[in-house]
């Protein structure tokens, strides 16, 4: 019984055998096309390549250069596709077999498609016989044969200018001054002068020297400096072996005055690579890192051109696939060069910010922060060493006060005159009785008075309240008024919201809480002091809503934006023509007189806002000026300058301003 069994389990078995279908060809070919699409190139060679493929293709040459290319090309989206044929054929009697197969792939130069003919041999390989593929690299890339390279040209985008309102270049690609050294040339007894003459060290000149590729008569570049600092170049250049090549560069025209709204570009970082390689960055592009450089970057910088080539023995070339280059598109601006430039030259030795505004447009004409650095040397790589200084500088050179938010002082009490007049609460013929230099409302205070600078008046009534900046006129006023009132009126000047503007400006704030909940404060507010802050460029934008007649636009900084409203019916034109007397009063009776200048007619409020920790004690000020020419309002300015404690107040902004008036 047994023995019966055993002869059928085994008859079954030679039957089976006998009946199992041959291996074919396009079988084996899906299946090998399904490795390929998985990548699979270990798999693909081993157990699909015939005898000749293998002896001519080793494994490594076959996986590892599918593999290299593959990644160095950026391959994405491989799709090999193989239509199997529909109709079953007898291949028996065949020793070989071809088939169509289509390939597809996204390179870094854009879409690779082709078809190719593969074929497929009979071999008998351990008593098997099956199907094999003569494969041969033109599977990896079109036209590609053994002993081909295949290369990578990058064609380089062009950065797009950053130009001002009328076509001025304020950031452009230029030249700057290659430093290098001769080593056959150069005597090494001047390295110390060439190092200190570059702020470097003899040792990294040493280094730089002792590359592998440095041969005696070859140029080493030791650092890039700008074509304004031509003197430095002659000096270096005047040192034996010492020779410079022009290379281009990022370039700054007006260096230190545009330096904190425009920033400068930079060599990427290996963390800014990791972040922003999957957007076509290599590791060593060169990138916006401050400023309108940064913000506007992706504008700016434009994509690369691509090109892969496969270069032949005999030196021809055949391209494969291409991606067009796409220039950087320019950034102009509403700034004017010239404005700014005055501006800061008159600013350049102070602290502080101010920015300069078109009333009726929103246009921003000028935004300055100071004590302020040089963007070229930032571009073509500053040293530590001046790097270091400028950190430690205490006036904070690399500090942007343009998007910092402080308080207005004085230069509050228009806004709060506004508020006032637009909500009927606030009557410009009603004198309050003010005697003295302090004021409180009453004993619930407890120690906590309101104080004025001058006592001259004591029927105080809104002009004089102006002209005088008198503290205690807008306390009362603000309390008259109510916190309701007062926060409302704040909030309808964009109080507590984004500032709508291109450039990122710190919102500002009524309070620290973000309302007024208790008198003090309120009257504190009313006056501009309090827990009140505003940025230069909002305090400018307010002004030119009293200058528009109540109207204050969207500020704007790109050029050919829509002009738009930001906030509407802030005041009547009635009361909008009240407060522009008063503010031309401000300085033709009022405290601002060193504001005149002879042939304008100069209007606008002083502020002194005091940095301190609590009443009585003393601290910092900052001194401010708004101002305009009512005869020729075409700009508002505000500006902020710092520590004016010991220089007059906010006199010493009104002596700055003026001085730029007088230029302008």
């Amino acid at each position: 019984m047994k023995k019966f069994v055993f002869i059928s389990i085994l008859m079954s078995l030679i039957f089976l055998a006998g009946c199992q279908e041959k291996p074919q060809p396009d079988e084996r070919l899906e299946a090998y096309v399904k490795l390929w699409n998985d990548q699979e190139f270990a798999e693909m060679h081993s157990g699909y390549l015939s005898q000749s493929a293998k002896e001519t293709y080793s494994e490594e040459e076959f996986s590892e250069r599918a593999k290299d290319l593959y990644t160095d090309l950026e391959v994405k989206n491989l799709q090999v596709k193989f239509d199997k044929p529909e109709e079953e054929q007898e291949w028996d009697d065949q020793e070989s077999a071809t088939f169509p197969v289509e390939i597809k792939m996204t390179t870094l130069a854009g879409d690779i498609q082709y078809e190719k003919e593969v074929e497929l041999v009979k071999e008998t390989k351990e008593d098997q016989e099956n199907w094999y593929l003569n494969w041969d690299p033109s599977l990896i890339l079109p036209d590609l044969e053994q002993g081909d390279k295949v290369r990578i040209q990058t064609v380089p985008a062009e950065r797009g200018d950053i130009k001002d309102r009328e076509g001025i270049a304020l950031a452009v690609n230029g030249q700057a001054y290659e430093i290098g050294v001769v080593p056959e040339k150069f005597d090494k007894a001047n390295m110390q002068k060439v190092a200190d003459l570059l702020e470097t060290t003899p040792d990294y000149i040493e280094e730089q020297m002792n590359q592998s590729w440095v041969q005696p008569e070859h140029f080493v570049p030791l650092k890039k400096i700008p074509m304004t600092n031509r003197d430095l170049a002659v000096e270096l250049t005047s040192i034996t072996g010492v020779f410079n090549q022009k290379v281009e560069a990022r370039e700054y025209p007006y260096g230190e005055a545009t330096a904190h709204i425009i920033g400068y570009t930079g060599k990427i970082t290996a963390e800014e690579y990791e972040e922003l390689k999957d957007k076509g960055y290599s590791d060593q592009a060169v990138i916006g890192k401050r400023g309108l450089e940064e913000l506007f970057e992706e504008k700016l910088r434009g994509t690369d051109g691509k090109v892969i080539l496969i270069e032949k023995e005999s030196g021809d070339a055949v391209t494969i696939a291409t991606k067009e280059v796409k220039q950087g598109e320019d950034v102009k601006l509403t700034i004017d060069a010239n404005l700014q430039k005055e501006l800061y030259e008159q600013m350049k030795d102070e602290t502080g910010t101010a920015a300069a505004l078109n009333p009726n447009t929103g246009e921003v004409l000028s935004m300055i922060s100071v004590p302020s650095f040089d963007p070229n040397e930032f571009a073509l790589g500053i040293s530590s060493t001046k790097y270091k200084a400028l950190q430690d500088n205490p006036d904070q050179p690399l500090l942007n006060r343009v998007v910092n938010a402080y308080s207005p002082g004085s230069t509050m009490k228009p806004i709060t005159a506004a508020i006032g007049l637009n909500s009927g609460k606030l009557d410009p013929a009603k004198a309050y009785t003010i005697e003295g230099k302090q004021w409180q409302k009453d004993e619930s205070w407890g120690g906590y008075k309101v104080t004025r600078v001058f006592d001259n008046d004591t029927k105080v009534d809104l002009e004089s309240a102006l002209k005088f900046s008198d503290n205690i006129y807008f306390a009362r006023a603000g309390l008259d008024m109510g916190a309701d009132t007062f926060q409302q009126g704040l909030k309808n000047f964009g109080f507590g919201e984004d500032i709508p503007f291109a450039y990122p400006i710190t919102a500002s704030q009524i309070t620290n809480e973000g309302e007024i909940n208790k008198e003090i404060l309120l009257a504190d507010s009313a006056y501009g002091q309090g827990q009140i802050l505003m940025s230069v460029l909002h305090l400018t934008s307010s002004y030119g809503a009293i200058i528009n007649d109540g109207i204050m636009m969207k500020p704007l900084l790109i050029a050919g934006a829509e002009q738009e409203v930001w906030k509407n019916d802030l005041l009547s034109k009635e009361n909008a023509e009240l407060l522009k007397t008063d503010l031309r009063k401000v300085v033709t009776e009022g405290i601002a007189g060193k504001a005149a200048v002879e042939g304008k007619a100069i209007a606008g409020k002083t502020g002194t806002a005091e940095i301190k920790s609590e009443q009585g004690t003393t601290g910092t000020e900052n001194g401010l000026f708004v101002s305009y020419d009512q005869d020729n309002p075409e700009f508002v300015l505000a500006m902020l300058l710092e520590n004016v404690e010991d220089r007059g107040g906010s006199t010493h902004t009104v002596e700055v301003t003026k001085k730029f008036y007088q230029n302008w």
